[in-house]
């Protein structure tokens, strides 16, 4: 019992820690290789949890959970892992409901479309900066055109799909 509270306790900390990123990933490693498993077994479980559909960070704890004490351990991960998120996310909720008539939120939500507008620019701007000048200009008539098609109402899923092909069809 006193194992299934450590594995809890692991994950909890590492989900109130971390965004379930790459960061998970490393603290995890801190955590965990050596203590509840093999460096081998890590590296292995890392592996095999990316390559599974699905959540990385909640198959990773489910095995590394399973590894240490069996199913329960995997529920144990699996519960320390979802709780945090699952807390912070209520609060959220009844937060908004809280202040959803208030005129200062749909202000909030106005100020944050340019920036939010601006972070994918940049995150655009450093996919393809180290793209080749053919390549380049391959990968802006994709986005002109991506673009034209969603101001002339197209289906977004249908955009992204004929995105996809012409990368498929240009970048060969």
């Amino acid at each position: 019992m006193a194992k299934l509270w450590t594995i809890f306790l692991m994950f909890l900390k590492i989900n109130l820690l971390t965004t379930s990123g790459p960061a998970s990933v490393g603290l995890l490693y801190k955590e965990a290789a050596g203590v509840l498993m093999s460096q081998e077994q890590f590296v292995e479980a890392v592996g095999f949890s990316s390559a599974l559909p699905g959540s990385d960070a909640l198959q990773l704890a489910m095995f590394v959970g399973f590894a240490a004490a069996g199913y329960p351990g995997a529920l144990v991960a699996l519960m320390g892992s979802i709780i945090p998120p699952t807390v912070l996310m209520l609060a959220v909720v009844a937060l908004l409901q809280l202040v959803r008539g208030e005129a200062w939120v749909s202000n909030f939500v106005r100020g944050l479309a340019p920036a939010v507008s601006v972070l994918m620019v940049l995150v655009a701007w450093q996919v393809f900066h180290g793209e080749l000048t053919g390549q380049l200009l391959l990968t802006g008539l994709i986005a002109v055109g991506s673009l034209a098609a969603l101001l002339l109402n197209a289906p977004a899923p249908l955009v992204l799909l004929a995105a996809g092909l012409a990368g498929i069809v240009f970048f060969r």
